[in-house]
Formats: C-alpha cells, sequence, structure tokens
C-alpha cells in the first residue's frame, strides 16, 4: 500500500518555504509561471510542483539577471528540452529492441 504526500501551502507559507517575498509570488503568477489554487492570493494554495517550480524561476531571475518574461519563457524552453529527451530515451529503446 503506498500513500501519497500531498502539499499544499498559503500564500504565508509559501513565501516562508521559498524565502522569496509576496511581491515575488504575486508578479511569478501573474507571468503565468505559477498557476495556485484560489482567486486572490489571501485565498492561493500552492502544491509541491509549484515550490520545485518557485525556485527554478528564482534561481534562473537572479543567477541570469532575467526579467519574470524571459524566467517564464526559460522555463518553458526547459520543459520542451526534458519533454524531448524523454522521447527521445522512450524511441532509443524501442529501436534497440531492433538492433539486438
Amino acid at each position: 500500500m503506498s500513500s501519497t504526500l500531498i502539499v499544499e501551502l498559503d500564500m504565508k507559507e509559501f513565501c516562508q518555504v521559498t524565502d522569496m517575498p509576496a511581491a515575488f509570488v504575486i508578479e511569478i503568477v501573474e507571468h503565468g509561471i505559477l498557476q495556485p489554487q484560489g482567486l486572490q492570493p489571501d485565498n492561493w494554495l500552492f502544491d509541491a510542483h509549484a515550490l520545485a517550480v518557485a525556485r527554478k524561476a528564482a534561481k534562473l531571475q537572479r543567477d541570469l539577471e532575467l526579467e519574470w518574461q524571459g524566467v517564464a519563457l526559460a522555463l518553458e524552453l526547459l520543459d520542451e528540452v526534458e519533454t524531448l529527451r524523454a522521447e527521445n530515451r522512450m524511441l532509443r529503446q524501442r529501436l534497440s529492441r531492433f538492433l539486438d
């Protein structure tokens, strides 16, 4: 029997865990980088995936000195690269069956 831990953080908790001010989080949401549940910042709930994305976004913004629009584009491209890599691995595995 496996159990799945579901993480849900409100805005205050999310800001504490990510060490980001609320203004940054709001800006990231406005740029479509994060999609929290809830309509207003006071009601927003973030999951574990949002934590990972926020940390990656903050690192890109800090390390590359990108504006949030650039961060959104970079994250989209990184996701696409990862998807293509996974697809490539799968195709290589299928191909190896025919070559062996």
